[in-house]
């Protein structure tokens, strides 16, 4: 039944898998022999394979065969081990030339490593760059298409205004993704773009430093990290849904529970905010937060709350290491829930603190939910 199925949906449905399952369709019968040379996606993930001289084989095997009169839609090379730079240099320059339209690199190197025709490229939509090495990133960037960018463990410099002004380049950008970044030879990231409707940044570095969105179109900001960092806006009036997931490493600390409530109050005009209970285990670390008066929330209509286990600092890491090497269980057990109950708040989540942030919009819907493994 499959196979009287058109080309084009059955090209669809090999896209959906990695390439390597696609090629092995070709051992169904004659009509499907052929097909994978035709895929309009290829996924490489060195997971896939055995060892790497096999990875490196296939890929060039399979960019040797596939149709090359044919755009490519998708292309995703994972290679987290030992690269051969002839590989992404291939890799890339056949994407590029081929006029790819999103491309995911995930890979050990270098930016000088990376083929320069990714940077110019005029058919790029979506770009997801992780580099296992922190890298700079680079400021010649020509992607007129750009819709979406996803970045990886990059790190900003300033420019000659001495602040980080790394996208205001990219007129079409609409998603950002910024995870496991840094900032460097300055204490200013901005966020400059007219057209960027959802930012999403993910960072647990305790590096302090100033992130400034001049976004007049954001719509969406998200947070997962330590807010360690300031984050401000001079025109946030279309911003109407916030998430953040504050990871707790440390309950002794109050300097991020000042940064965190810094934040709420940019985001006045908001219709909908999402926390997690560690969250709001931050924010209460600030003995007088319950004294103050919001100025901002007065449009929310949705205030969600996912319940969610804390995460303890690296002196619980050490503790449960201990714990392993203990011969009796029952001593083990007594010895970790004292442990915890030391860290461990009394409430997940803190008394008044939800009435706090409803509290000039008291008919907002207040939802709690139970947070995904």
């Amino acid at each position: 039944m499959l196979s009287d199925l058109p080309d084009c949906i059955i090209l669809h449905i090999l896209s959906l898998l990695n390439t390597k399952d696609a090629v092995q369709t070709c051992i169904l019968s004659v009509r499907w022999k052929d097909l994978w040379k035709r895929l309009p996606a290829l996924v490489f993930h060195i997971s896939d394979f055995r060892t790497i001289r096999k990875f490196t084989k296939f890929v060039s095997k399979v960019l040797s065969l596939h149709d090359s009169s044919l755009a490519l839609q998708y292309v995703d090379f994972d290679n987290t081990g030992p690269l051969r730079p002839h590989l992404i240099k291939r890799v890339v320059n056949y994407a590029i030339s081929h006029n790819v339209q999103q491309l995911g690199l995930c890979v050990n190197c270098n930016i000088p490593q990376i083929p320069l025709t990714l940077f110019s490229s005029q058919s790029l939509t979506h770009l997801n760059l992780s580099i296992f090495n922190q890298v700079l990133f680079p400021k010649s960037f020509n992607l007129p298409s750009l819709t979406n960018l996803h970045l990886e463990r990059f790190a900003f410099c300033a420019d000659d205004n001495v602040r980080a002004e790394p996208f205001s380049a990219f007129n079409r950008l609409n998603s950002l993704i910024l995870d496991s970044f840094a900032v460097r030879n300055t204490l200013s990231l901005c966020i400059s773009s007219a057209t960027l409707v959802n930012f999403t940044t993910k960072n647990y570095s305790e590096d302090y430093f100033e992130i400034e969105l001049l976004t007049p179109s954001l719509v969406t900001f998200v947070f997962t990290g330590r807010p360690y960092q300031k984050v401000f806006g001079s025109d946030l009036s279309y911003l109407k849904h916030v998430d953040i997931d504050a990871v707790v490493f440390s309950l002794e600390d109050i300097n991020p529970s000042l940064l965190l409530l810094s934040w709420l109050l940019e985001f006045e005009n908001i219709k909908s905010l999402t926390v997690t209970t560690s969250t709001l285990q931050f924010l209460s670390l600030n003995s007088n937060l319950l004294k103050t008066k919001l100025p901002s929330f007065g449009n929310l209509k949705l205030l969600k709350v996912k319940k969610k286990s804390l995460v303890y600092s690296f002196e619980w890491q050490l503790m449960e290491a201990k714990l392993e090497k203990m011969k009796s269980r029952k001593e083990a057990a007594k010895l970790r829930k004292s442990f915890k109950a030391g860290l461990e708040p009394s409430a997940p989540i803190p008394d008044g603190i939800v009435d706090l942030l409803i509290q000039n919009s008291p008919s907002a819907e207040v939802e709690i939910i139970d947070y995904p493994l």
